[in-house]
């Protein structure tokens, strides 16, 4: 009895660690949070595989998809285009705004950003581009209820 305890817990700890993969297994990243009334939204591309999520404003949606080479090659180009790599963060506090996080794990923009603390003002534009690239394949690809 205590053998079949033990694999019946076995299974449940791989089962657990195996469903958070999606949020650490991941290409690029991009995510909003925070704010008066928190949000969450995320979107995690592995490959050609897309992960989307969004808690906040009384919703809850998770959805996957299939994400084009074609809208990957706009997002790498958009990245290159605006030097995702040089965009330099400010040190301020802000305090009950909505940051964005993106996270590039792989080529030639690897790096991560956040505008937690701002964006210094001469880079403002290449943010807002880059912001704007990644909320488009949100639109055009994930289903709001």
């Amino acid at each position: 009895m205590k053998r079949i305890l033990e694999i019946l817990f076995a299974i449940i700890v791989l089962v657990s660690c195996n469903s958070q993969k999606v949020y650490s297994d991941f290409d690029i990243s991009y995510s909003k949070s925070g704010g008066y009334a928190p949000i969450y939204e995320n979107l995690l591309i592995k490959g050609n595989d897309a992960h989307y999520s969004f808690e906040g404003e009384g919703k809850k949606i998770k959805q996957t998809f299939k994400i084009s080479d074609e809208d990957l090659k706009k997002i790498n180009n958009t990245l290159s285009q605006n030097n995702f790599r040089r965009i330099q963060e400010d040190h301020k506090k802000i305090y009950d705004f909505i940051s964005t996080s993106i996270t590039i794990k792989k080529g030639p923009n690897e790096g991560s950003k956040t505008d937690a603390s701002a964006i210094m003002s001469n880079y403002k534009t290449n943010w807002l581009n880059i912001t704007n690239a990644f909320q488009e394949i949100i639109n055009t690809n994930v289903k709001k209820q």
